[in-house]
């Protein structure tokens, strides 16, 4: 993967300035590693009349498969021989963009320490990019490049030489010329290369749009083709995209007349904005299972049916946690769980302490012996009612944690769902939903059995008739300790109605107001193929997916 910035000078104005500006001597060669490859910085020709700087990197297409875990051909191919062998080592793509980004990183912002008036000078610049992906062709090239002051020559690359009646392939030959700031040029390469070739190698987060407007920064928010470069920028995450729009036309029309971004985006005054926003239900939810976590001193913590992670995010956060196991029977699930933890990213020290398992808990599992906690936040209910007693001995019988947590939607709750019609469960996936006094029965028989004790406590705001949205309980083994509390809610001086953990630790998940409606934590386990495999999705996932009674993915518009 190659790419060629050069520039011409005069006797009063060499044209080794360049050096001074991307920070690199012309007289070394220089190599930088990344997260895929090593790249080189060198100098084939450096004098006073003329000089080009060559970026070359190399890509190691095993680390690409290694990190790789986001859209395009480089980390989620199709076929497995294509993980190796594609294009991404040759054709400039967004692996070339943050090489840009991380080698010429003071130059793109415009700073040069040595000789600072040089940054704000137009150059003569020649930029080349011989193998170019574009998808769109050289008129999109053209639709690109034009309208920001580049004389382009955009030549289509044939698909082989050898049989020309094949026609051309998708690559161009991409130069560009014209008088232009360099830092100003590195950012339309850094924003337009994976533009063309519209695919990245990481995962869009929505930091990728402070990343878009800050190297757009004085020529996007006015570019003909706004829409299709934050839309392809942003992996078409329309909701990034439109936040991205939005801001871009609020820098438009602060430029039109002249003022601040924050003189016209002054609806709001945020220091005398009082409203206080409702807290989702899951949020407190995990909340309060972190409490109880906390309190019966829990170290290796068990998360059964974690979805898609976001309760061993929250424990991650927590460094009284040193050992976190999710388990899951979607392989779909874990992959996702995977990606929102960023488990390919995190350090080593952090990685050590995390796994993501396949396993159905219609099954008893050695692998979840000798843990401290264990966790069933809103899984019981996806489980067929004849499958519950496989489900107890899989985890009071078989691997028998200290502290089991089990939450499950409040049924009676469901009145208060505007949304939810009559005689409706929460989700299309729930096989049953219990009252509280048939959560409660089950409870206790099931600490009767397994020689737990079992303490009972709300979890969101709690309603005097029908009681909380959600129910928690806390199964401490008896004689281990652990603790317990009252359970009860507590209200503030106000009169509303703060949803605690209680259960077997003491309060937890508290908040005003209600739950928020929509809020729909899609977890659950089935029996099935019985899948035991273990899985690490922070390096590679393998394994069947069970094939009985899956989750079900849609949201039915109710809370749970």
């Amino acid at each position: 993967m190659f790419l060629t910035i050069s520039t011409t000078g005069t006797a009063d104005r060499p044209a080794t300035d360049l050096g001074f500006l991307l920070h690199k001597h012309p007289e070394k060669a220089q190599r930088f590693s990344t997260s895929h490859g090593t790249a080189h910085v060198v100098y084939p020709e450096a004098d006073a009349e003329r000089c080009t700087a060559a970026l070359l990197l190399e890509v190691d297409p095993v680390a690409l498969v290694r990190r790789g875990k986001g859209k395009g051909r480089g980390g989620a191919p199709d076929a497995a021989l294509g993980r190796y062998v594609n294009d991404r080592p040759y054709a400039a793509s967004s692996l070339l963009a943050v090489a840009l980004r991380s080698v010429f990183a003071s130059a793109m912002r415009g700073q040069c320490a040595a000789r600072p008036e040089l940054a704000k000078q137009p150059l003569p610049l020649r930029i080349e990019v011989p193998v170019l992906p574009a998808r769109g062709g050289a008129g999109l090239v053209e639709r690109l490049f034009g309208p920001l002051g580049w004389s382009v020559r955009a030549e289509p690359l044939p698909l082989d030489e050898t049989f020309p009646e094949w026609g051309d392939s998708r690559y161009v030959r991409l130069v560009l010329e014209g008088e232009c700031e360099l830092s100003r040029a590195l950012r339309h390469l850094y924003v337009l290369l994976p533009v063309l070739d519209d695919a990245k190698h990481y995962w869009v987060t929505p930091d990728e749009v402070d990343k878009l407007l800050r190297a757009g920064e004085g020529w996007l928010e006015h570019h003909p083709e706004q829409r299709l470069i934050v839309g392809r920028y942003l992996a078409r995450r329309w909701s990034l995209a439109r936040e991205a729009m939005a801001r871009l036309e609020l820098e438009r029309l602060a430029d039109v007349d002249d003022v601040a971004v924050e003189e016209i985006d002054n609806a709001v005054d945020e220091e005398t904005d009082t409203e206080q926003k409702p807290v989702p239900l899951a949020v407190r939810r995990r909340a309060a299972i972190l409490d109880v976590l906390r309190l019966s001193g829990a170290t290796r913590v068990l998360d059964l049916g974690c979805g898609q992670g976001q309760l061993v995010g929250a424990l991650l956060k927590e460094g009284q946690f040193t050992e976190i196991v999710g388990m899951d029977v979607s392989m779909r699930a874990l992959h996702e769980a995977g990606r929102r933890l960023r488990l390919d990213r995190l350090p080593e020290r952090q990685s050590r302490r995390v796994r993501l398992v396949q396993g159905s808990l219609a099954y008893t599992d050695d692998r979840l012996k000798g843990f401290d906690a264990a966790v069933l936040s809103e899984v019981v209910e996806h489980v067929d009612p004849e499958r519950l007693p496989a489900l107890e001995y899989a985890v009071f019988g078989a691997a028998r944690p200290r502290t089991v947590v089990v939450t499950t939607p409040n049924v009676e709750y469901n009145v208060r769902w505007e949304s939810l019609p009559a005689g409706r469960v929460r989700h299309a996936d729930h096989r049953f939903e219990w009252t509280r006094e048939e959560f409660r029965r089950w409870a206790e028989e099931v600490a009767a059995r397994h020689g737990y004790a079992v303490t009972f406590g709300p979890v969101g705001p709690e309603d005097p008739e029908v009681g909380p949205p959600t129910q928690l309980a806390c199964f401490a083994q008896e004689g281990n300790g652990s603790g317990s509390g009252s359970g009860d809610g507590r209200r503030d001086a106000d009169g509303d109605a703060d949803g605690g953990a209680g259960a077997g630790a003491g309060a937890g998940g508290g908040g005003r107001g209600e739950g928020k409606k929509g809020v729909n934590r899609n977890r659950g386990v089935s029996g099935g193929s019985g899948a035991q495999m273990s899985v690490d999705v922070g390096v590679s996932v393998s394994g069947t997916e069970g094939s009985g009674k899956g989750r079900a993915r849609g949201r039915n518009g109710a809370a749970a």
